[in-house]
């Protein structure tokens, strides 16, 4: 094995971003808020935050990592010798950590789901029966916790293999396999009757619904849907040749994205909408209410088991991503460490997410700063690290790395012209740091902190 790894073609590295990108964010996350903020109005504002703002971000943290072909951590060594800027790297892997834990929690919620679908018991029940049902299943320790070690256990097998023979050779077989099945459930839905209203909500932007708060949510979606923040992406790209175009591979990955958002939308809302029930559920969207619509429809069993085939599959593209950083950063150059070190840290992640699991049954009154254990794990990661990381990489690759790097990077394999670069620099220098300082001031109730004291 190479001491250090690449990814055997271009396709490859191009399907494992994609696939670290496209995860419960695209397809549970992304419905939902949609749903809970205006349809095709939020839609509209989350394709132009993506374009603007997500993928100049995901080229940075492809700069990083390609120029230096290094782990999330020694890359910024590299790049910024004797300074702190490393430590971005390490809230990137102590993140990692976090988000593993309680993003498998929810993996074992699909494995949980996908097993009762298979055995007929997510059929021919009321909503109020859907709805029990979710609630039993995440407060059972047993089979919650059962189901969070075989989605860690998939996981850890791949990542262990190693990039070519792991991570990429399970994304070419994953990702296709979705986009399949997303286009199957596509046709379905679509053809529903009482469809059309669906579609109507997901893809009509309506601009009274505007809000301040729809433009907030739209931007921290495009965000965080693409795994910026951790230093994923410099991870990923670290196994990139140099010959390799930076600037169209970043485009195919948000390309991919928007398409499994807009994919996402077009095969729950015609499908909520003519069966008569509304978009704005929130979570339980996927867990609570399509259960009860695919009841509703011929051979709705067959599909419903489909979809949560097709999101244990995202789940699963981003969980390689996201335990490959952590890996990556304890192997470093030495491959022998691979096989041990994914599994050591597989078992670490499964311990440390074990009150995360349990934290909707038997330590359900267990609360920090009245959240739940696994309420308040996502909390450090979505509302504090990944805009906190987000932020201090777009100041790092805007004003520590020399622009001739950034150029020969942005250059190397394109011919794309210098204004392109200029606008891409001028992003990442102002726009971008002044976007993500008011998500994260948002995230952590700064705003409504402020409006408290104006009502006092």
């Amino acid at each position: 094995m190479k001491q250090h790894e690449q990814w055997t073609s271009k396709l490859g590295f191009i399907l494992a971003a994609a696939g670290s990108a496209i995860g419960l964010g695209a397809i549970w996350k992304f419905p939902y808020m949609a749903g809970t903020n205006g349809g095709g109005i939020f839609l509209l504002l989350f394709i132009l935050f993506t374009l603007l703002i997500g993928a100049p971000m995901i080229l940075a943290e492809f700069i990083i990592g390609r120029s230096t072909q290094k782990d999330a951590i020694t890359s910024y060594k590299v790049l910024a010798k004797n300074s702190k800027w490393h430590y971005i790297g390490v809230l990137g892997v102590v993140a990692s950590f976090i988000l593993l834990s309680f993003y498998s929690v929810v993996g074992g919620w699909i494995v949980a789901y996908l097993g009762k679908s298979f055995i007929g018991g997510l059929a021919h029940l009321s909503l109020e029966e859907y709805g029990e049902l979710f609630g039993q299943t995440i407060s059972s320790p047993y089979q919650i916790l059962l189901a969070q070690f075989i989605f860690l256990l998939i996981t850890v097998y791949v990542v262990q293999a190693g990039v070519q023979s792991g991570i990429e050779k399970a994304s070419k077989i994953l990702m296709p396999l979705l986009f399949i099945i997303f286009m199957i459930l596509l046709a379905r839905s679509i053809t529903l009757e009482g469809a059309a209203e669906g579609v109507r909500f997901f893809l009509q932007p309506n601009f009274s619904l505007i809000t301040p708060n729809t433009f907030l949510m739209a931007l921290g979606q495009a965000l965080f849907s693409l795994s910026v923040g951790i230093s994923i992406m410099v991870t990923y790209s670290s196994y990139l040749s140099k010959g390799e175009n930076l600037v169209k591979s970043a485009g195919s990955v948000v390309g991919l994205n928007i398409l499994i958002s807009l994919l996402s939308g077009l095969v729950i809302f015609p499908a909520v909408f003519a069966l008569g029930l509304q978009p704005d559920e929130g979570p339980g969207l996927v867990f609570v209410i399509l259960p009860a619509v695919f009841d509703q429809l011929p051979f709705g069993t067959i599909f419903l088991a489909m979809f949560l085939i097709l999101l244990l599959f995202a789940t699963l593209t981003s969980a390689f991503s996201i335990l490959e950083i952590i890996v990556a950063v304890i192997v470093k150059d030495n491959q022998g460490k691979r096989r041990k070190t994914a599994w050591i840290t597989g078992l670490i992640i499964f311990l440390l997410g074990i009150p995360s699991a349990l934290s909707f049954g038997v330590l359900s009154n267990i609360r920090i700063a009245d959240l739940g254990i696994f309420d308040m794990a996502d909390f450090l990661v979505s509302n504090i690290a990944l805009p906190l990381g987000a932020f201090m990489i777009s100041i790092f690759v805007g004003y520590r790395i020399p622009k001739n790097i950034l150029q020969d990077e942005f250059f190397q394999g394109s011919t794309l012209k210098k204004s392109v670069f200029q606008v891409w620099y001028y992003l990442i220098r102002y726009l971008i740091p002044v976007a993500i300082l008011i998500v994260f001031i948002q995230s952590l109730g700064i705003f409504k902190w402020i409006q408290s004291l104006g009502n006092l």
